[in-house]
């Protein structure tokens, strides 16, 4: 709560850059994917403390989405779910926000022109002719499936729910190894609907188990399955969990990719913090397994524990982030060994869910 105090007035209406540079966050306008995690940073700011002045900073936010909407400003991806759950679903719920609702509706409807019928894919990134990403899903995308199915409940419209629905199962079937781990992305035929091969994109290689994704799977299908009630995405969530708890160092926290092993390369606490939420919520779902549901609620707690120890900005006075030892892209080297704004973000989430009952914004 202090971080965010002195970064809401100094970011404005701006927002804090994807990664941070030497643990400090440069602020740029609202054109990146994660410009909703600070937003959804200032609701849950509001909902803890019940102090206005959260909720009138990411009310000062909501215009530049609305206007991102209206001008299709960088809409060209999946995560217009993203952008706009934890900003504009999130006001709404909170605050009956009409405006707020019908600007998160619109992103779902800019959001489901990314559907290839025939893959039954949603394309992540990209204009939808481009060779390069024509009928790529990545594991990313389940967590921005939740605008869809929230679209569908409040319109009464089942095309929405439809299309996350099938999204979810093909990235079941495709991005889900035998093992359990997944690929990061996958190519589908979008003119014949027939699968291409698995690709990765911030993993160490194809073949490997990028833990960012893992996590996002892990909360992902724990969420589609909280909407459809198809026990295949309890049992996937289930089963990718365990293989993310058992790839774990010592201090719990994952390196950034799961295949890699003690030594010089760095962890993503980003990753760790996705996965906290996402075993929480997993773990609502256990009850009649009351073992797995203290299996997981404690790797949560434990995982949680020492990220508060040994991975936070407590004591770099100059960074305006939260969350140190984050990976964005190593890769691209980008954002490594850094804050990422999405790590700041689910780290609260998992915070805010250990202290009150939190009805989430997904």
């Amino acid at each position: 709560l202090k971080k965010i105090d002195e970064n809401f007035i100094s970011f404005g209406d701006k927002f804090p850059a994807p990664a941070s540079r030497d643990n400090i966050y440069p602020v740029i306008d609202n054109t990146e994917w994660t410009s909703s995690f600070w937003t959804g940073m200032l609701h849950l700011a509001y909902e803890f403390t019940g102090n206005g002045k959260y909720l009138d900073a990411a009310s000062v936010n909501l215009g530049s989405f609305k206007r991102r909407v209206e001008t299709r400003d960088h809409t060209a991806t999946h995560d217009l779910g993203f952008l706009y759950t934890l900003s504009c679903v999130a006001n709404y719920k909170l605050t009956g926000n009409e405006t707020a609702k019908n600007t998160a509706l619109s992103a779902a409807d800019l959001l489901i022109e990314r559907y290839h019928e025939k893959a039954r894919i949603i394309q992540a990134w990209g204009d939808l002719d481009n060779p390069e990403e024509r009928g790529r899903m990545i594991i990313d995308c389940l967590m921005n499936l939740p605008l869809l199915y929230w679209t569908s409940k409040i319109t009464g419209n089942k095309k929405y729910f439809e299309i996350a629905y099938e999204h979810a199962l093909m990235s079941a079937g495709y991005l889900v190894r035998d093992d359990f781990s997944c690929f990061h992305t996958y190519y589908m035929d979008v003119q014949s609907g027939e699968p291409k091969y698995g690709k990765t994109n911030q993993g160490y290689s194809d073949t490997s188990c990028w833990a960012r994704g893992q996590a996002w799977a892990i909360y992902g299908f724990t969420l589609s399955y909280g909407y459809t009630e198809n026990r295949l995405f309890l049992d996937t969530a289930v089963k990718m969990a365990d293989y993310f708890l058992r790839h774990l160092p010592e201090d719990l926290i994952c390196y950034w990719d799961l295949s890699l092993s003690e030594g010089s390369e760095e962890r993503d606490s980003s990753a760790a913090a996705i996965a906290c939420c996402g075993l929480t919520e997993l773990s609502k779902y256990m009850a009649d397994n009351v073992s797995m549901m203290s299996l997981y609620s404690k790797a949560a707690s434990a995982i949680t524990g020492s990220l508060i120890k040994n991975y936070t900005t407590e004591k770099l006075r100059s960074s305006n982030g939260i969350l140190m030892h984050s990976v964005y892209s190593k890769p691209a080297n980008e954002g490594v060994d850094e804050c990422v704004i999405w790590g700041d973000y689910f780290y609260f989430e998992m915070l805010v869910r250990s202290l009150m009952e939190w009805n989430s914004y997904w």
